[in-house]
């Protein structure tokens, strides 16, 4: 896919922006700190005060520096764009639902986006044929087929896709549509919630919609973002998507040779060829769950195994961890049953990087709070880790056991600390077999795609900075 973006694109004038709830300002403005991965850049003067004035509500001018500087900080995850006046309507979307035996919910669907411009349904091999599909697939292709014959038959500018198991909230459109304003943008995904309380969850399933009502993998949080790879978004799931339809063709579509990722793999390839590609949680679809613990699990199971293909595809922007050098050898001495030396390496660490970024301009004690934290974050990524993707070589060893068993600590601590519908065991259970399911899946695409990449976590160094 060729370059949709130059270097040089800068935002439209007239573009209000929020800050992201990661941004810090120092020395007037001219240091700033935030981002996802965490960034930290200077500012001129004139930068400073631009931003400043930007986030107390001016919009961003029409001169080259300032939106090209809006871009920047856009790109670097440092602030939003706010939802303005839009340019598109919902006459300029095509709904496109890819289907297989879910009448009912193509029904509640179709009438839930009547405003939408068009409406495609495509019936994906459905033991007995859709009334209502647009066309239909003799037998079943998948859901990445379906998807692209679905939004090639569209010829609005916009394209959503929505899955027929959603139900999009009133004004779902409302915020996303003034997002593509900007012609830089290519997506934007809602925010897709699981809800619990939909009729298909019997009483014996109500543990599992109740977690994933927490916990879904579909719901990507409650703030704005850039989508990234290896950031805090670093991917939004085709279930609700909203694409340009030029992008769409322009990248070729979704690889239907994938089973599952390939979402993923379509959301990368638009940001790889300079797009970019915004999550809105102000916009909401809600989707039913899973209506029994074996389906959830092998729901887990099978988005694990779509990892290692994504990897070959997409060199370095998967890993089951993200950790910079110095975290790593303090968790590592920590692992290997030497905890002294993990707390003398890691206090190192905290006494040089403040010394480094009060260089740059930020004070001491912030400093030192951003040490302490990206250790204990890079902590909490490498349990994630072991218990997701290391499990099966922690049970060849007694250390690793115990690193195992270490590694639940943090379901047990959010199981016992936060308020749940759920009790704290069957919280902390499901939260475990949540983990423990995915993981067997991503060892069973490794092996199939022999393949260990998955399984590597990413060495960074320290916070990237740019001028």
């Amino acid at each position: 896919m060729k370059a949709i973006r130059q270097e040089t694109s800068t935002v439209p004038a007239g573009t209000r922006l929020v800050a992201d709830e990661s941004l810090r300002r120092y020395r007037d403005g001219k240091v700033v700190l935030g981002g996802s991965p965490l960034r930290l850049l200077r500012l001129s003067s004139s930068g400073g005060a631009r931003l400043r004035r930007w986030l107390s509500g001016e919009p961003v001018g029409d001169d080259a520096p300032s939106r090209a500087l809006a871009r920047r900080l856009l790109d670097t995850g440092l602030v939003h764009p706010e939802p303005g006046h839009a340019t598109h309507t919902p006459a300029d979307v095509t709904l496109v639902v890819p289907v297989k035996d879910n009448a009912e919910g193509v029904r509640r669907l179709r009438a839930a986006t009547m405003e939408l411009g068009a409406q495609v349904v495509v019936d994906d091999g459905s033991a007995a044929p859709l009334l209502h599909a647009t066309m239909r697939h003799p037998a079943p292709r998948g859901p990445a087929a379906a998807r692209n014959t679905g939004w090639r038959a569209a010829t609005t500018e916009l394209v959503a896709f929505l899955d027929s198991d959603t139900h999009p909230e009133p004004g779902w459109l409302d915020t996303v549509l003034p997002l593509f304003g900007d012609p830089d943008v290519l997506a934007v995904a809602p925010r897709v919630v699981s809800d619990y309380q939909c009729s298909n969850t019997d009483n014996h399933s109500r543990p599992v919609a109740a977690y994933e009502a927490e916990r879904s993998s579909l719901d990507m949080g409650t703030r704005p973002a850039s989508v990234r790879p290896m950031s805090r978004v670093s991917y939004v799931p085709t279930a609700a998507l909203v694409v340009r339809r030029a992008a769409l063709s322009e990248a070729g579509g979704f690889d239907e040779t994938l089973r599952y990722g390939e979402d993923v793999d379509l959301v990368w390839r638009l940001i790889a060829g300079g797009g970019v590609v915004r999550y809105q949680p102000s916009s909401v679809v809600r989707h039913e769950p899973r209506p029994t613990l074996r389906s959830w699990l092998r729901q887990r199971f099978d988005y694990g195994t779509s990892a290692a293909p994504l990897a070959a595809r997409h060199p370095g922007r998967l890993a089951c961890a993200r950790l910079s050098r110095a975290a790593a050898v303090t968790w590592t001495l920590v692992a290997l049953g030497q905890p002294r030396a993990g707390f003398g390496a890691a206090l190192t660490s905290g006494t040089l990087l403040p010394r480094t970024l009060r260089r740059q301009g930020i004070p001491v004690l912030a400093a030192a709070r951003l040490a302490a934290q990206s250790q204990l974050g890079a902590g909490a990524m490498l349990a994630d880790a072991t218990r997701r993707a290391w499990w099966p070589l922690a049970l060849l060893s007694r250390r690793g056991r115990r690193a195992l068993l270490a590694a639940l600590v943090p379901c047990v601590v959010q199981a016992v600390s936060h308020r749940h519908d759920l009790d704290p065991v069957r919280w902390a259970a499901l939260r475990v077999a949540d983990d423990l399911a995915y993981g067997a899946g991503v060892w069973a695409g490794c092996l199939r795609h022999r393949t260990l990449a998955p399984l590597l976590p990413r060495l960074t160094e320290r916070a990237g900075r740019s001028r």
